[in-house]
């Protein structure tokens, strides 16, 4: 085993996790060791790269400066400081850049044999003639999917020769020909044409009378109608809705309607307001409101006692506190 001490130095910014990892197996395999193996990166790449660093005993240098060559800058003062503490025999620098020229000749000075590792493909000759010894490493990932795309395509020609030879059968079989579809009869025809001409004068229902829609209730909870006789005959005459025949609106009979109308809306007495729509519902089931009386005219007559909110577009009635 070699007594050499080896320093790895990788530009964490400028080379791949693929590159960082040919270059920690290839440089155990030349010299049996790495004693220092630092990585110069930001934060972002160190938390990315993380796993990688972890599997391969890479110590993560971050740089938190910002600007132009900073992680460069730290890379060199840091290597300095490692070469004068440490007194390496071999450092080798990951980087396919050509900025760590005075760094690589201010280590040879210092007595350290200075290689350097780069993909291939981003590395110029002059970066490379700068260096002791400089080593170019294919990115596997790439390569691979240059291969892979490869017998994709190889495999896409294998599976046209078949489909090829099925069009080429497929041609030479006699086409079928189709059975004439059957005529509708005349009778046939005029009732689809009918059908149609109904559909199309249907009314559709609008958005604005959906809206008007009574919500139903289920039949357990609704309360049973408060039969009133004369109801809508008072109404006629001028009577309150609910009071006895030939009333009068006011006094002792408007009493009487508001518990008839407390009566069919029992949520009112607790305390609570109902939909306008319900209640009106409501009151037409229980002959208190004629087909086509005024909701709103029956509210106003017992407007001491009940009110509707809001004022401006009434939605729900209850009674006042």
């Amino acid at each position: 085993m070699s007594t050499e001490r080896v320093m790895l130095l990788i530009d964490a910014d400028n080379v791949s996790v693929d590159i960082m990892e040919q270059a920690v197996v290839l440089l155990v395999n030349q010299h049996g060791a790495l004693h220092v193996r630092r990585a110069y990166c930001t934060a972002e790449s160190a938390v990315g790269n993380q796993a990688a660093f972890k599997r391969l005993g890479i110590k993560p240098m971050v740089n938190l400066a910002a600007g132009k060559n900073s992680t460069d800058i730290a890379m060199a003062v840091d290597a300095i400081d490692l070469v004068l503490a440490e007194r390496p025999d071999v450092v080798v620098i990951a980087s396919s850049d050509s900025d760590f020229a005075p760094l690589v000749q201010r280590l040879r000075e210092k007595g350290c044999l200075v290689r350097g590792i780069g993909q291939k493909g981003k590395t110029g000759e002059e970066t490379m003639a700068v260096y002791d010894d400089y080593t170019l490493l294919e990115h596997r990932k790439a390569a691979a999917g240059v291969r892979a795309r490869a017998a994709a395509t190889h495999a896409d020609e294998a599976d046209e020769r078949p489909r090829a030879a099925r069009k080429t059968a497929a041609a030479k079989t006699p086409a079928v020909k189709k059975a004439p579809a059957a005529k509708k009869a005349p009778a046939a025809k005029k009732a689809a044409a009918a059908t149609k001409t109904v559909a199309a004068k249907a009314p559709r229902k609008t958005a604005a009378r959906k809206a008007a829609a009574v919500v139903e209730q289920p039949a357990a909870t609704r309360p049973a109608p408060v039969p009133v006789q004369g109801a809508e005959r008072g109404a006629e005459r001028g009577a309150e809705p609910g009071a006895e025949p030939g009333a009068k609106r006011g006094g002792e009979r408007g009493q009487a309607s508001l518990q008839a109308v407390l009566a069919c809306l029992p949520e009112l007495g607790a305390g609570k307001s109902l939909a306008l729509n319900v209640a009106v519902q409501r009151l037409r089931e229980a002959q208190l409101l004629g087909r086509n009386s005024s909701s709103l005219k029956l509210f106003s007559v017992l407007s001491d006692r009940l009110e509707l909110v809001p004022a401006d577009k009434p939605s729900q009635v209850r009674l006042r506190k």
